[in-house]
């Protein structure tokens, strides 16, 4: 099976709660800046944080991509 990746752009994000609501087990809020933390995500690059999902967890976290109102959440098969 073909890996899932979740890539996150944490810089841009503007904490609207989008991807907690959709994905509580893959997103939380941080409680010092108010953006959205990648739960397990490991930073690749400045900002940007990328985290292997699985397929039971595609549907969720597509609709936390969709409905990102910034667009900064990624899913790559």
């Amino acid at each position: 099976m073909a890996k899932i990746k979740l890539v996150h752009h944490r810089e841009k994000c503007i904490g609207c709660n989008v991807c907690f609501e959709a994905s509580p087990r893959n997103w939380k809020i941080n409680e010092e800046d108010g953006k959205a933390d990648l739960i397990g995500g490991k930073e690749t690059k400045k900002g940007v944080f990328v985290k292997e999902i699985s397929l039971a967890e595609l549907a969720e976290n597509k609709e936390a991509e969709e409905n990102c109102p910034m667009g900064i959440i990624d899913i790559v098969k």
